[in-house]
């Protein structure tokens, strides 16, 4: 902010805490006494259209509240829009309808200030739906004005850093988080459906597992010990397959100390369920049939306009594998070669990737898909048959034990869903667990710890099974065609104001 925009808003909050100190004075500040009955979006669904002879003829009393968009004085009358959750309505306020005393204050009042108002509903001459004002209440006064072109923020650090405002200014962001609301309602009531139970799973944990990713470490001091916030609720939720809750799900808050990008959050929203006596194959029906309801249910289509471009969610998903999608678009790799550790060495050296010495065929393979195949994934397609290497808690495939049974579902060139055919053998596991032990040893951040009680579950038994986890966050962006992350969560990450 300048020095005189700074200078102004200054003078313009003195002044309005004047008036609240004037208001203290007589003891009328902040009130919690007034009821409203009526939401604003609720009055014009309900009498939109009814006639202006016929409002007459109902006298419809209504309590209404919210806060002042706009205010117009004109002599005897006045005008005023104010704004609850559902929308705006106007206010028609006349000098002979409310005290003398009342109206001379609500001249004085500003936009911003939160109003309670009762009266009769009626239209005016040019056919707006209004409330005739009988009682008008001060019950907020706002200190601080809204900034500049309020009614649509273009300051985006702006928009992410005070929400508040955003919300109140921009219909399309109280959109677009009303509809997030709606996909965790509308997921729950599928999976509910399906008999699947929701649980909730620690957020602290003594070893981080679950995903390949860098942990946030917090410290327990009355148990004197260092705790992880969790990078996925995977390996908890599949302690209760063993426990024999078969279907299980949790829509949770995960934390990955990553970096922050248009994709990226370092606390995000994801869906993860598993489900017994289930493959790798199941998940890819429930996902594609949660993907396409969602937006059926929410948006009344299937095919979804994201970032200029459409998508059909109508038809059945494409499938394709790993290597099939390295083949295609680098040219030295065919099914001969697509396993050739030193041809992939080259071809990392050529795309600017630096593995480590001890990395195989299997890691290789995914640095370059990540780097040359996944933007052109439009999709939506399931990318399956990832390496061993690099799934650390997926089942081999038995026929070609160098992949997995996993998948992951692309759409507009990015990450979805990632889902798997569970690994239930213990001792398979455990030698993982020994190999990214020893990686996390030699210096990778992201290798997974090995986890003891885990083994000792699985050694019980933990039946067959599949896996899902489902990004929120991406899926809200698709389905109100968001292009950051940063517009879909409340309150992103940012980096503190100030040089």
């Amino acid at each position: 902010m300048d020095e005189v925009n700074e200078q102004t808003e200054n003078r313009l909050i003195a002044e309005r805490r004047e008036k609240l100190g004037k208001l203290r004075a007589r003891g009328g500040a902040f009130p919690n006494d007034f009821r409203r009955d009526a939401m604003a979006g609720e009055l014009h669904a309900a009498y939109g259209e009814h006639g202006a002879s016929s409002l007459e003829a109902e006298e419809r009393l209504v309590h209404v509240a919210g806060r002042m968009m706009a205010k117009r004085i004109m002599g005897k009358v006045s005008f005023a829009n104010i704004q609850d959750r559902s929308g705006q309505i106007q206010l028609f306020i006349e000098r002979d309808s409310i005290s003398a005393e009342t109206y001379q204050e609500f001249k004085s009042w500003d936009v911003g200030d939160i109003l309670g108002a009762s009266g009769s509903l009626f239209k005016t001459k040019t056919g707006e739906l209004s409330v005739r004002v009988k009682e008008l209440r001060l019950l907020v006064k706002s200190l601080r004005p809204m900034p500049e072109k309020w009614h649509g923020i273009a300051d985006q650090e702006l928009k992410l850093r005070r929400r508040y405002l955003d919300l109140i200014a921009n219909e399309e962001s109280r959109r677009v988080f009303a509809l997030r609301t709606e996909l965790v309602r509308f997921t729950r009531s599928f999976l509910d459906a399906l008999d699947f139970t929701e649980v909730e799973t620690p957020m602290m944990h003594p070893i981080p597992g679950g995903a390949l990713a860098r942990p946030f470490v917090t410290r327990h001091n009355a148990l004197g010990m260092d705790l992880y916030l969790r990078i996925a609720p995977e390996l908890y939720l599949k302690r209760l397959l063993v426990g024999g809750l078969e279907r299980v799900y949790e829509i949770n808050r995960s934390f990955r100390n990553e970096g922050i990008s248009t994709q990226h959050n370092p606390e995000f929203t994801m869906l993860e369920l598993y489900q017994a006596y289930a493959s790798y194959e199941d998940l890819i029906a429930l996902t594609q049939t949660l993907v396409r309801e969602a937006a059926r249910a929410l948006l009344g289509r299937d095919l979804i306009d994201y970032q200029g471009k459409r998508y059909d969610l109508s038809k059945s998903f494409d499938t394709m594998t790993i290597e099939e999608g390295l083949c295609r678009h680098i040219a030295e790799l065919d099914a001969r070669t697509v396993r050739d550790l030193e041809l992939l060495r080259r071809l990392c050296a050529r795309y600017e990737i630096e593995p480590r010495a001890e990395h195989g065929p299997g890691k290789l393979q995914i640095e370059l898909f990540e780097k040359t195949v996944e933007r052109h994934l439009a999709g939506p397609v399931f990318v399956t048959r990832f390496p061993a290497e690099v799934s650390p808690l997926a089942r081999a495939n038995d026929a070609d034990p160098f992949v997995t049974d996993r998948f992951e579902l692309f759409i507009a060139g990015r990450e979805i869903a990632n889902g798997f055919s569970e690994l239930n053998d213990p001792e398979d596991q455990a030698q993982r667990f020994r190999v990214q032990a020893q990686a996390k040893a030699r210096g990778d951040e992201e290798a997974m710890f090995f986890d003891e009680d885990y083994i000792r579950a699985l050694e019980y038994g933990m039946p067959p099974a599949a896996g899902l986890g489902l990004g929120m966050d991406r899926l809200v962006m698709l389905l109100t065609d968001s292009a950051s992350i940063r517009d879909v969560v409340l309150f992103p990450h940012l980096k503190p104001e100030g040089p």
